[in-house]
């Protein structure tokens, strides 16, 4: 039995989130039933990172265990298979024990605002028509990096062992009329990207104070303030150095494992 890391990237609009659910389509559904239809086996894949319902990822894996042979062309006759908002990048051969979420070091999040209207952003950007001050907006990004305590940045229904997460990084890129809020973390609590960027929102039309926003930080009472899920991206998976083999090594393990067959 062989474990394989898949690498995919999709536009989560007409998904009703990254994990697979009762009578729903999701990410992982999509991609269990190609792999079905491409191998004739099935396999349960395991998600690094969860996305809810309309949200997208330019990055992000699962795991999964098959003791058949996977197709030397698994990449392209998946992504001819699956959706067009779906796209398989990579297939890895890992070791037995890697673990796609258990390992990542970090996860890098996304949110794209746009203040014009734009048709051709829709569903991909928050369309934000409010005039915003940037120095606000530096201010609380900065104030994140020096907080631990994120349970006002969670959904009540958030089931975890402790609200304590390290921000890395967090901070706005404003050009024209487009926002960017980017943030990096060790682990993300459940709505958390969202409420973070709806408080911040407030903070930056002056409807709360840098006073009141960091209040938030003491774990006694929610944000409540959140943003719709279609301006939402997972950027990027972060594992240690030399963790995932050099693309294209998967190839050469079936070439190989093909050649020793025939011997």
């Amino acid at each position: 039995m062989a474990r394989y890391f898949i690498e995919v990237a999709y536009k989560g609009t007409a998904y009703s989130g990254f994990q697979v659910q009762e009578n729903a389509v999701t990410i992982q559904s999509e991609i269990e039933k190609a792999f079905q239809i491409l191998h004739r086996h099935p396999v349960t894949l395991t998600g690094s990172s969860r996305t809810d319902a309309g949200v997208h990822a330019l990055q992000n894996y699962f795991h999964f265990d098959f003791e058949h042979v996977v197709n030397a062309q698994a990449v392209y006759k998946l992504n001819a298979i699956l959706p067009r908002d779906i796209a398989v990048r990579n297939i890895y051969l890992m070791p037995p024990e890697a673990h796609c979420r258990f390992d990542a070091l970090s996860r890098k999040y996304t949110y794209k605002i746009h203040t014009r209207k734009d048709p051709f952003l829709e569903n991909t950007s928050l369309y934000y028509p409010f005039k915003l001050d940037s120095s606000l907006l530096s201010e609380g990004a900065s104030l994140l990096k020096s907080q631990s305590n994120f349970y006002a940045f969670s959904k009540t229904n958030t089931q975890v062992n402790n609200y304590n997460c390290i921000i890395a990084n967090a901070n706005w890129s404003i050009q024209d009329n487009q926002l960017e809020f980017t943030i990096t973390g060790n682990r993300f609590l459940r709505g958390m990207v969202r409420l973070v960027v709806g408080s911040l929102l407030r903070l930056g039309r002056g409807q709360v104070s840098l006073t009141s926003f960091a209040s938030l930080f003491k774990g006694v009472e929610r944000s409540g303030y959140s943003v719709p899920a279609h301006g939402l991206y997972l950027h990027r998976v972060r594992y240690p150095e030399g963790y995932l083999p050099v693309a294209g090594s998967f190839h050469k393990y079936l070439a190989e494992k093909r050649r020793n067959d025939l011997e």
